[in-house]
């Protein structure tokens, strides 16, 4: 993760700054506030403003004139059962602001959740940096052969360190282009492309960054898609990342989220017949569960029998 002096002291004087306020702060957050979470080789996250606790989902649950009961147990229980029985909209009350710098293809796979205020860098008005994720050599994977859109087994060292090589040739290459195109040195002798058609010829690993800002209810709803074992592991970092800081703004939501969203598993209709079966002794197989393949496998692998 790259900052320069300038955004050093910019991050340092916004943590410096302080204002007295009747809202609710959490001090756990506060404490991260500004600060970047590092993510990937030059990319990181942050949290630059929130609104709202724990207590502001219970409020609005119970829509009360207070800050919830006394006792953190009801509010825990009441929460849990909110996230249990997937009651919303309280949820909806509390809000963040994140600031992320991300691989573009990273983002594009981002931006699939339309959920969120989303203010991207403009690399029609500004150049982007000369910054590019490169894979560790363990993330670099073969096509898995049962998934279409996921990784198989890790590439040998040899041909890990070829794609690498490709990888970081091709986006130096391309971001050499793409300055030669600006004409930032100012050569008389010519005149420089625009910058919204040179960008067209930056590599997807280029690093971008933007200001995203969502409500918790559809952070969640983030979180438990891309923090998921099975997400494609560079938005999975960066939603690790972010699930700190959920953990340190609303740590009774987080804890009922990983009991009930992210640690859980549902059963539809077809596998609940299948377990009431099971539990009743019959020895049930795929061929005569009415399930398909998949869903077998899915199943079985919750159980821990997969």
């Amino acid at each position: 993760m790259t900052l320069s002096e300038a955004q050093r002291a910019e991050i340092d004087d916004a943590r410096a700054a302080t204002a007295p306020t009747r809202r609710a702060t959490v001090p756990a957050l506060e404490a991260m506030l500004f600060t970047p979470a590092k993510v990937l080789d030059h990319g990181f996250v942050r949290v630059i403003d929130y609104m709202g606790d724990d207590g502001a989902v219970v409020q609005a649950a119970r829509v009360s004139y207070g800050r919830g009961t006394k006792k953190v147990s009801e509010d825990a229980g009441l929460i849990r059962y909110l996230m249990r029985h997937r009651h919303t909209t309280p949820f909806e009350m509390c809000e963040i602001k994140y600031h992320v710098k991300l691989p573009i293809f990273v983002a594009r796979q981002w931006i699939r959740h339309r959920t969120a205020n989303v203010n991207e860098y403009s690399a029609r008005y500004s150049i982007l940096d000369r910054e590019f994720y490169l894979p560790a050599p363990e993330h670099l994977a073969a096509q898995s052969e049962a998934n279409r859109q996921g990784r198989g087994e890790v590439l040998d060292d040899a041909e890990a360190a070829e794609v690498l090589a490709l990888l970081a040739r091709d986006a130096a290459q391309c971001h050499d282009d793409y300055a030669s195109m600006l004409n930032e040195q100012g050569d008389p002798a010519r005149r420089g492309l625009a910058r919204e058609l040179a960008r067209m010829n930056l590599t997807l690993n280029t690093y971008t960054q933007w200001y995203w800002k969502t409500d918790l209810h559809n952070l969640l709803h983030f979180l438990s898609l891309r923090a998921d074992a099975h997400a494609q592991y560079e938005i999975r970092a960066y939603a690790e990342a972010m699930l700190a800081s959920l953990e340190a703004w609303v740590p009774l939501t987080a804890a009922a989220f990983r009991e009930y969203r992210l640690g859980a598993f549902t059963f539809s209709a077809g596998m609940l017949a299948v377990l009431r079966r099971m539990l009743a002794g019959e020895a049930v197989t795929q061929a005569g569960s009415g399930l398909s393949k998949r869903e077998w496998g899915e199943m079985m692998a919750a159980l821990g029998r997969g």
